[in-house]
């Protein structure tokens, strides 16, 4: 394994650990700043927004910049953005340090994955890539849970200055051990860039990963009330079960980035089947404890599985100027966060209980399903035409 991928993925580690550590440590973070729970809430859904827009404008911004060159950048950006948390004096320093930290986040996925990409042989890209998301998924499994006991004993602040040293890691690893590219690979430029988007599997790939991903988020989102209010679990038993589920979702992007290897379309068409029978064999038996646990660990396993497809898909063709759309689809991801995590709300306000978010979850991946068919067909097909004509082109004449 290229060493270059252990920097990635501790980056990855860092910035998921930055997005999801703040939900523990909410109500430490709203009583020292003397704010509602509603205003504390921004620092996560401001987060979530900056996500997207720095995921387009910064690796917009970057086009120009060798791809080793703009992750340093973006690696001293997340360090500031957590610096000014762990210092904030007041509740809207704390504001910007959350939006300033987030700004590197879609930019560094982005524009990582292209990076991982080129370390490894082309049919090993997307473990590659799944490498990288590893460190996400660490975030989940353990640095969420300890990064909130160490906010608890020692302060918040204690945790944000955790994550400012392990930002200061991951710059030096990427410095050190990400190699320098050839000009021959380097980034195209905003131009060329930007006639990535020309492609219709391109615009078909952002669409997989709005609805494929925003199904499973949006069914975890609520998936707090599910446990409590219809598995009749407590809710103390609620962060022990999320790490089974961050488990999962450590295993399934493992696994999805070796079937993606394999065959990117038909691993996609496996995988979101399989995420829509377990959301609907989920919502069928939320009421039993035992089984409910067994799908939400499934859920996680078969939701992160996609990931690496998702974004090798639309690194592949996009593969003459991949950065931009690879940005691109990252803020895919978190439309599709905000928009399954919309949906079912909506659903639960209509007081169709708290199971309905999984069956949206279910309609939106069996929705993501049937764009990843008509994709893989129209690609099928294309294939067969370049096929034929360069068999006509070769008889003589």
């Amino acid at each position: 394994m290229p060493a270059g991928l252990i920097a990635l993925a501790l980056g990855g580690f860092g910035i998921g650990l930055t997005e999801f550590v703040i939900a523990g440590l909410l109500p430490e973070v709203a009583a020292d700043f003397h704010v509602d729970e509603a205003t504390a809430g921004w620092l996560i859904s401001g987060y979530a927004l900056a996500v997207a827009v720095g995921a387009i404008a910064l690796t917009a911004a970057a086009t120009r910049v060798p791809r080793k060159a703009a992750l340093l950048g973006l690696m001293v950006l997340f360090i500031a953005g957590n610096l000014m948390s762990a210092l904030a004096p007041t509740y809207g320093v704390m504001l910007g340090g959350r939006i300033v930290a987030a700004l590197c986040h879609g930019a560094f996925f982005g524009i990582g994955s292209v990076v991982a990409a080129g370390l490894v042989a082309p049919e090993k890209r997307a473990s590659a890539i799944a490498i990288m998301f590893t460190g996400l998924t660490a975030a989940n499994v353990l640095g969420v849970p300890l990064g909130t006991l160490l906010g608890q004993a020692a302060g918040w602040r204690s945790t944000f200055w955790a994550i400012t040293g392990i930002g200061v890691l991951a710059l030096i690893g990427v410095a050190v051990l990400v190699p320098r590219e050839d000009a021959d690979t380097a980034a195209p430029g905003l131009r060329r860039e930007l006639g990535a988007f020309r492609s219709g599997q391109v615009w078909l790939s952002l669409a997989a990963t709005v609805l494929g991903f925003g199904g499973m988020f949006g069914a975890f989102t609520y998936i707090a009330y599910t446990l409590t209010g219809v598995s009749g679990f407590a809710s103390g038993a609620v962060p022990w079960l999320l790490i089974l589920f961050g488990l999962g979702l450590f295993a399934g992007n493992a696994v999805g980035g070796r079937l993606a290897d394999r065959s990117i379309d038909r691993t996609l068409l496996v995988l979101l089947a399989v995420l829509a029978l377990v959301l609907i064999a989920f919502a069928l038996v939320a009421g039993m404890p035992v089984p409910a646990v067994i799908a939400l660990v499934l859920m996680g396993a078969a939701g992160f599985a996609t990931v690496p497809a998702l974004q090798l898909r639309v690194l592949t063709y996009a593969d003459h100027a991949p950065t931009l759309a690879s940005g691109a689809n990252i803020a895919a991801f978190n439309v599709g966060n905000a928009l399954g995590a919309w949906l079912g709300g909506l659903t639960i306000a209509a007081g169709l209980g708290y199971t309905s978010p999984l069956w949206v979850g279910a309609g939106m991946t069996v929705a993501a399903l049937l764009v990843v068919a008509v994709a893989a067909g129209a690609a099928n097909r294309a294939s067969r035409r370049s096929s034929l004509t360069t068999s006509e082109e070769s008889l003589p004449v």
